[in-house]
């Protein structure tokens, strides 16, 4: 657990900027996961009525504009606005895009970013611990995506939450079986980011798999050096007692040498 209460690496360079993250970040985080249960209740729940929709609607934008406020305020301590600007573009486009109501789904970017800001500094150093969450965030948050982007679509193959799940296996995986996909314009944004996640998560999977076979082959290695290094010793240790035994048998069966024998009387 001390992983997951890491806080992101301050930057030297911008110190208010990490002052202010280490402030908030605890807040945000929170946000960021209510915001994505929030979302997920609006998407998934088909039922809900006029007034409930309205006011996860409205909860939803709120969490956004904290988002967004939270950006301006981290710019506005930025001591260098372009070079802040430069390396929080997905930052930006997480709060300037949503502001197109055909790309409200986006919202979800900004949660990612959050979520990846607070546990990312603990876990990265447990690889496999990273990505394989990071999957699982990206596939539910793709899923909710392109279901609520494609769903009232009158051409849209994607209506079920279901379809939306497969959909996003197959294209998480690069299989892309055809039988489910996007139509909208929005849907296809969804369906770019997840490729290209996709790659990106794949590529580092099948780089932590290799890496643990080659340590796994590596140990095996030692392993049969220093086995063979104890036997090498085992065999020195027998061929000095076999050395010692023939030394005290050879002096166990040897004729005690003659006494000399008395002079004749004179």
């Amino acid at each position: 657990m001390q992983h997951l209460k890491t806080a992101p690496k301050p930057d030297p360079a911008e110190p208010a900027v990490s002052a202010w993250e280490a402030r908030t970040d605890l807040a945000m985080t929170g946000l960021a996961l209510l915001f994505l249960g929030v979302y997920a209740w609006q998407v998934l729940d088909t039922d809900v009525g006029p007034g409930l929709h309205l006011a996860l609607e409205i909860a939803l934008w709120v969490i956004w504009a904290a988002f967004a406020a939270d950006y301006a305020m981290r710019l506005l301590l930025a001591r260098n606005k372009w070079r802040f600007v430069r390396r929080h573009v997905l930052d930006l486009l997480a709060v300037a895009l949503p502001m197109v109501r055909q790309l409200r789904a986006l919202r979800l970017i900004t949660v990612l970013r959050v979520l990846n800001r607070r546990f990312g500094a603990g876990l990265r150093g447990r690889v496999g611990i990273y990505v394989g969450g990071t999957t699982l965030l990206i596939g539910l948050a793709a899923s909710l995506a392109v279901l609520d982007a494609e769903r009232r679509h009158p051409d849209a193959t994607i209506t079920t939450f279901g379809d939306a799940l497969w959909w996003t296996l197959t294209t998480i995986t690069t299989v892309g079986y055809g039988d489910r996909y996007p139509v909208t314009a929005e849907g296809r944004i969804v369906a770019a980011t997840l490729m290209i996640g996709g790659i990106a998560l794949i590529g580092v999977a099948t780089g932590t798999i290799a890496s643990w076979f080659l340590e796994k082959i590596a140990g095996a290695e030692d392993t049969d050096q220093a086995t063979h290094a104890e036997v090498v010793a085992l065999r020195a240790e027998l061929a000095a007692l076999r050395a010692e035994l023939a030394v005290l048998n050879r002096g166990a069966v040897s004729p005690p040498s003659p006494q000399p024998s008395a002079p004749p009387p004179t």
